[in-house]
């Protein structure tokens, strides 16, 4: 009979010397370091999107507010409006019609591309060091969180080994027509949400297959129930981001899944009703829950009943799939002709990428590589090109009388407000997919000649669409009478400021001075979309009112006109229309010195403060 002690001693012994056995973690860091290890090459992966991010924008650092993006400053100046206006959430003053453009109607935010969601997200940001700062950190964020989501989604998803999962992910970040888009595009470059959409997506459709896990048939309901109340929240919040993403997106999902449902009858048979439910699930939800901010966007005050920009004018020229951006490493200026501006490089894929990617799809069904999936993002591919290239084809620069696939939407609400052209960005992360089963199928062969040529042409053709950096100008410095806020004493709190010249779609730089201060004041006309074409229809801005319109005409022409006594009458109208405070001439604007005699010859002598003269209307 042997006695219990030495046991107890023995454990006694084994729990004061475990941290000095070999193999057993000796602390919280060895343990933290063990349990990340693993991870470690992925971050390293995400921490290179973000370098690459911050290189590519290297032109706003270090200071956002003295820069602006060279292709598309207009822009830049309306989404940090946009930006300033989201902010105003955390000081208890936020509508979906704002009052601090277009003065007195105001602007209808969800008719507008107002980047509302990632707006209140950044609101500290934009708070403590200005709205500037936000736009920047938007412009590289974008690039570097959609590369890191579809590399997580296709590591996690498909299984794909780390480097395929990198380089269709790099891809997805930074493709031409991101680049392209990133000239002040941000509703368009925030797409990382979409990868969340996908995984949903296919999360729902596993839980719904009954044979998808073996330790338990039948249909998994808590995470269809799950798939189906995540998937809301995504759609909910992608409206927020941008709607025309979400609807590209939703257009793609459809199309593979009626593709992918014909290619994988038996799946079909097995998941439908559970599939169906959950996307019943996620459609009520969030219907239910976009019904007040949808009704206010179609119906709401400021509306407006059809979309802004022409089909005819904005489709994909079919040249353009085979060249190169002048954006990408190996583009030419040239290039340019066959688009409309630098900020809608979307078909810019260049041929030694088509051609890898035609052979990267016949190679994978030869190698009976996840047909189902090819054979859904093939046809969704082909579909989506084809949408591009608008109601009527566009070769070379010229219009040609064959119809396109486009015409088709042409009259069906809402959606034929969508532009074709911009319908080729769903090819980039249905093009990364085929890059990704081809490279990792090729890393997974025995024949090291397969392991090494796969991934040498897919980089190769890459290679020539590689982004350079977004170019970008200085800009001029805010007038003092602005950045020392000296304006205070001039508007009454939360009054209109009337800056000369008003800001227009194409002049818009006044609206800098109301995002500077956080949109503390408002002022009228403007760069927005609003109701105020023929018929109620979208505009632009608005029309100019008589006092504005002769005050555009000095700044172009720089003559000053005889100022009658109707004329100032006229001014003091539009001043009370527009329930203005403080009209303000800075002594920087275009045509100062003709502008300061019109002005007095309106309003009477004019106050100088700081470096803007002004006059105090109440």
């Amino acid at each position: 009979m042997t006695s219990p002690a030495p046991a107890a001693q023995d454990t006694k012994l084994s729990e004061d010397t475990a941290d000095t056995i070999p193999g057993v973690p000796r602390s919280r860091w060895v343990r933290w370091h063990a349990a990340i290890g693993p991870h470690l090459p992925d971050l390293g992966i995400c921490l290179l999107f973000l370098l690459l991010a911050g290189w590519l924008t290297s032109g706003m650092w270090p200071d956002p507010g003295a820069r602006t993006l060279a292709l598309n400053p207009e822009d830049q100046v309306l989404y940090e409006w946009f930006l300033a206006a989201d902010a105003r959430a955390l000081l208890g003053d936020f509508g979906l019609l704002s009052d601090r453009l277009n003065a007195p109607d105001g602007v209808n935010l969800m008719a507008n591309t107002t980047v509302i969601a990632p707006g209140l997200l950044f609101a500290p940001v934009t708070l403590l060091f200005g709205v500037a700062t936000t736009f920047a950190l938007l412009v590289a964020g974008n690039l570097a969180v959609t590369a890191i989501a579809w590399f997580l989604l296709f590591r996690r998803v498909l299984g794909a080994r780390r480097l395929a999962a990198a380089l269709g992910g790099g891809f997805c970040g930074f493709a031409p027509g991101m680049i392209s888009q990133t000239n002040s595009h941000l509703h368009m470059t925030a797409l990382w949400l979409v990868p969340v959409i996908v995984w949903l997506v296919v999360r729902l459709l596993r839980a719904a297959d009954p044979t998808a896990r073996p330790d338990r048939p039948g249909p998994d309901r808590r995470r269809i129930v799950t798939s189906g109340i995540g998937l809301a929240t995504a759609v909910f919040v992608q409206v927020f981001v941008g709607e025309e993403v979400l609807f590209l997106t939703a257009l793609t999902l459809i199309i593979m899944t009626v593709a992918y449902a014909v290619a994988n009858r038996q799946l079909l048979q097995r998941a439908l009703r559970g599939f169906a439910t959950g996307l019943l699930v996620a459609v009520g939800l969030a219907g239910a829950a976009l019904a007040y901010p949808l009704w206010f966007q179609f119906a709401g005050p400021q509306s407006v009943p059809n979309g802004m920009f022409s089909p005819y004018y904005f489709s994909a020229d079919l040249a353009s799939w085979a060249a190169i951006s002048p954006l990408s490493l190996a583009g030419s200026d040239a290039a340019a002709r066959l688009t409309t501006g630098p900020a809608e490089y979307n078909t810019f894929l260049g041929w030694p990428l088509l051609l890898v990617t035609v052979a990267a799809v016949v190679w994978l069904f030869q190698q009976q590589v996840r047909r189902p999936l090819l054979i859904a993002v093939t046809a969704a591919g082909l579909l989506m090109a084809a949408l591009s290239l608008g109601p009527d084809l566009v070769i070379n620069g010229e219009r040609t009388s064959f119809p396109g696939p486009y015409g088709l939407l042409l009259g069906v609400p809402v959606v034929d407000g969508a532009l074709p052209m911009r319908f080729a960005l769903a090819l980039i992360p249905l093009i990364a997919t085929v890059l990704v089963l081809a490279v990792d199928r090729a890393l997974r062969a025995e024949v090291r000649s397969t392991r090494i040529l796969v991934p040498a042409l897919a980089a190769a053709a890459l290679l020539p669409i590689f982004p350079t950096p977004v170019p970008t100008a200085a800009r001029p410095p805010l007038p003092t009478f602005i950045s020392g806020g000296h304006w205070r004493d001039c508007v009454a709190p939360d009054g209109v400021m009337v800056p000369v010249p008003l800001p227009t779609p194409k002049e818009p730089w006044a609206m800098r001075w109301a995002a500077a201060t956080n949109n503390e004041f408002g002022m009228p006309e403007g760069f927005f979309i609003g109701p105020y074409a023929s018929g109620g229809k979208a505009s632009m801005g608005t029309y100019k009112q008589p006092t504005s319109a002769l005050l555009a005409e000095v700044a172009k022409t720089g003559a000053v006109p005889p100022i009658s006594d109707e004329q100032r009458q006229r001014a003091r109208d539009d001043l009370a229309f527009w329930n203005a405070s403080c009209v303000v001439l800075a002594g920087d604007a275009p045509r100062a010195e003709s502008l300061l005699p019109a002005l007095e010859g309106l309003l009477g002598p004019a106050t100088r403060v700081a470096d803007a003269w002004t006059w105090k209307i109440r």
